[in-house]
């Protein structure tokens, strides 16, 4: 289930080099919407410069703080920069104050999204019972109150035991389980990615091998019990291998990277600065350059920013002692753009499905298309924009940004979501 507010529905003319990979579509087009709804896509001679019209983008993988940290983000703040970010929906997650684990609780964020969300918006509930990997939730009960997906992110289920019988009841939910994929055991006391530099600063390292370990784990289990699964942000090697593999042999599984570990390493925390610190951590050129050939063959099929606000005093203590996270939503295509695509990396093609098409795919959420018929759900972007990161340009409530007075190029100019313009720059 997606909920906002309600709003008027549009009619616009869009002029612009169109490019929708899944119906096909390439090209300078005029694109019509009348009252929200795809009315006429007619091919043109030309288009202005540099304006690209696209399918808006899905983010299955979202926190809103809400409830229980409003200080931090709320539905209204988050859908806000979403909309600026050129999304048209987005997934929040259920790891809040009180956790998503129950139908009241969820029904509470459903409605609040009706009176509040800028643009469609979905919940996933916890698969255990306060996320503490002991108990199943009630996970019928909870799709049935319009749960999207179910996942313990920010924690791993680390009983076996438990994620084979969670793998079963997702079945009779008919909802998807979305994992964090993580040994704690390896991973405990971790400020970074294990390696040179985390030798180099001194500081406790958080092995690869704590990710792809689970992800091996959680696809041999997901094939045992012949359901699908979606690995979330994922960081390293092994695991776009151990996918990569899984899927061939016909395991049903989809996966996420963020634009973080997609553009940068490790090699950045040298600056100290805990608004490069997040879970998992940015890991090796090596790892980042696996994390871009598994999204140019499809291995990776969601682009996902793990939106992760925090309050600014938070981030301010030392790199140990700050919590991790970062936030994403407004800088992602931007990001993308500026350092996978211009630089001849990806093609703009692959980005642009893999930030809308396939997030909805795998969580099983309706797909943007340019077509006649289609609820409008447009992103205009003009890619020769540049410009900077600044705290005071974010319509998040928290700048915890890793690209903080970094300049960009590409940016959002207009997105309409669910037939309504909510963004205009």
């Amino acid at each position: 289930m997606l909920t906002c507010r309600n709003g008027r529905l549009d009619s616009l003319t869009i002029r612009a080099r169109a490019i929708d990979p899944v119906a096909g579509l390439e090209g300078p087009a005029k694109v019509t919407v009348e009252d929200g709804i795809v009315t006429a896509v007619e091919s043109v001679s030309a288009a202005p410069e540099g304006l690209v019209l696209a399918p808006a983008f899905v983010d299955p993988h979202v926190h809103l703080r809400t409830p229980g940290r409003e200080d931090e983000e709320t539905i209204a703040s988050g859908t806000e920069a979403a909309a600026a970010g050129g999304y048209c929906a987005i997934v929040a997650m259920p790891n809040t104050e009180p956790v998503v684990d129950t139908a009241a609780v969820l029904q509470s964020l459903v409605e609040r999204a009706h009176e509040e969300a800028v643009i469609p918006t979905g919940f996933t509930a916890a698969i255990s019972k306060g996320q503490r990997g002991e108990e199943l939730t009630e996970m019928a009960e909870l799709a049935a109150a319009g749960a999207i997906a179910f996942t313990d992110d920010g924690r791993p289920v680390v009983s076996a035991g438990l994620m084979r019988r969670a793998l079963a009841y997702s079945a009779v939910a008919d909802r998807p389980l979305a994992l964090h994929c993580e040994e704690p055991s390896l991973s405990s006391g971790g400020q970074m990615h294990e390696g040179r530099i985390s030798a180099e600063l001194g500081l406790t390292g958080w092995p690869s091998v704590a990710e792809s370990l689970m992800v091996a784990r959680d696809l041999a289990l997901a094939a045992y019990e012949g359901r699908p699964v979606h690995l979330q942000h994922l960081s390293a090697t092994e695991s776009v291998d151990a996918v990569r593999r899984a899927r061939a042999a016909g395991v049903r599984v989809s996966a996420e990277a963020s634009p973080h570990h997609l553009c940068t390493t490790d090699e950045v925390v040298r600056t100290l600065d805990a608004n490069v610190k997040m879970n998992p951590p940015l890991r090796t050129e090596d790892d980042r350059r696996a994390l871009v050939e598994g999204l140019l063959d499809g291995t990776i099929d969601c682009v996902a920013t793990d939106h992760a606000p925090h309050a600014r005093h938070e981030k301010d203590a030392p790199f140990e002692e700050a919590p991790f996270g970062v936030i994403g939503l407004e800088t992602a295509f931007a990001a993308l753009n500026t350092f996978l695509v211009r630089t001849g990396e990806v093609p703009l093609a692959t980005i642009l499905e893999r930030m809308s098409a396939g997030p909805a795919r795998a969580l099983g959420l309706p797909v943007p298309r340019i077509a006649v018929g289609e609820r409008a759900n447009l992103v205009l972007l003009d890619l020769d924009s540049e410009w900077t990161v600044r705290e005071d340009g974010f319509r998040s409530r928290s700048a915890n940004s890793w690209l903080l007075g970094r300049t960009l190029t590409g940016a959002v100019v207009k997105t309409v979501a669910d037939g309504r313009v909510v963004f205009a720059a």
